[in-house]
């Protein structure tokens, strides 16, 4: 039976698309085997059926001087043991995701000469992967890559970013704009964490539109504990009918119930508006490494599918004027919710398993 090796970090930017990755390949019959460092072993249970294999790896930033003067060397200890434990697995296709415990895992597969793929999940190819992009035999991309792409453009193949079931059973779902007095909805949320910015700017944007049109919002926002009392008491003063949680487990059906969604711009934020074919004001996370936001917001802001607003320039006045002009304009809604489901790949789980077998010559 075949065997692929995955290798990715601990994020779940990292995990998701590796675990809808295994999930594929395991239905195509190959045998599955994570390879991370030592932390690898809690992500056992989200890989059903993978055998788990740690070698040692550590992230330069999150030492102490002298855990940053030894990085290499951990590293390079990393590598020997990746090769012996690749030679002893033999796998068809290694295939990284990014984050530090890949990157001994995808060094340790190019010395031993088996064949490679890494999987971008942003528009900017992350630190790991552009270390290694030029090794390997091909570099999957969620989107066209703006920066650090490999210097031979023929190995990168746009694959799509594999996002969560739930997203792909809503993919494409039908978009109706607000009907004429009919409640308009908006889904607001900042990442896993929530996003202070949102939090104070949004409800104080709503808050300045007419009451007739406030009359008629229906808010679902997700903020940081912290910020919740404060949020629904801004919406209760506004007269705006709003539901606020610091976490939703249905957040694709919100996103496809919703008429317009404000957000950061993660690169599953931004997989599954595209997948699911939603309209988006995207306000990037300022301090993303490399501006990945920024970039990852610009692929849909450039094919008419979202507005993209820097969080430096983002205003309550700003953004309640773009409220109300989108609010009555629902047209225009509709016109930017097919661009976004023009982009989006819900078959990407199976683009990447049909690139793997491919570099890895399976039938």
């Amino acid at each position: 039976m075949t065997t692929i090796v995955l290798s990715a970090g601990g994020t779940g930017g990292h995990l998701f698309p590796a675990q809808a990755l295994a999930a594929e390949l395991a239905r195509r019959g190959r045998t599955i085997v994570l390879m991370t460092d030592r932390r690898g072993r809690n992500y056992g249970a989200a890989f059903s059926g993978a055998a788990v294999e740690t070698v040692p790896s550590a992230s330069p930033s999150n030492t102490n001087a002298i855990g940053r003067l030894l990085w290499p060397l951990r590293v390079l200890a990393g590598v020997f043991a990746g090769v012996r434990k690749l030679t002893r697995l033999k796998p068809a296709v290694v295939i990284g995701f990014g984050g530090y415990p890949s990157l001994p895992v995808m060094l340790a597969a190019s010395f031993a000469g088996l064949p490679t793929v890494i999987h971008e999940q942003n528009a900017v190819l992350g630190r790991v992967n552009r270390l290694v992009a030029n090794r390997m035999r091909a570099v999957a991309a969620s989107f066209p890559l703006q920066r650090f792409a490999p210097t031979n453009s023929n190995r990168v193949r746009y694959t799509g970013n594999p996002v969560r079931t739930e997203a792909i059973a809503l993919a494409r779902a039908p978009y109706e704009g607000p009907a004429a007095n009919g409640p308009i909805r908006v889904l607001v949320f900042g990442g896993s964490q929530g996003a202070r910015a949102l939090s104070e700017i949004v409800p104080a944007a709503l808050a300045m539109l007419p009451p007739d049109v406030r009359a008629r919002l229906e808010i679902v926002q997700q903020s940081r504990p912290e910020d919740i009392l404060s949020v629904e008491a801004d919406y209760l003063e506004a007269g705006i009918q709003a539901k606020v949680a610091e976490f939703f487990n249905d957040l694709p059906r919100c996103m496809a119930a919703a008429h317009l969604v404000i957000a950061r711009s993660g690169a599953s934020t931004v997989s599954e508006l595209a997948v699911i074919g939603r309209p988006a004001i995207l306000i990037p996370y300022p301090f993303a490494t490399d501006d990945h936001q920024t970039a990852n917001a610009s692929v849909l802001a450039n094919a008419g599918a979202a507005w993209l607003i820097p969080q430096r320039d983002l205003t309550a006045d700003r953004l309640s004027a773009l409220l109300a002009k989108l609010f009555a304009n629902p047209e225009e809604l509709a016109k930017r919710s097919e661009a976004a489901a023009s982009l989006g790949k819900p078959d990407a789980a199976q683009r990447l398993a049909d690139l793997v077998d491919e570099i890895g010559g399976a039938a």
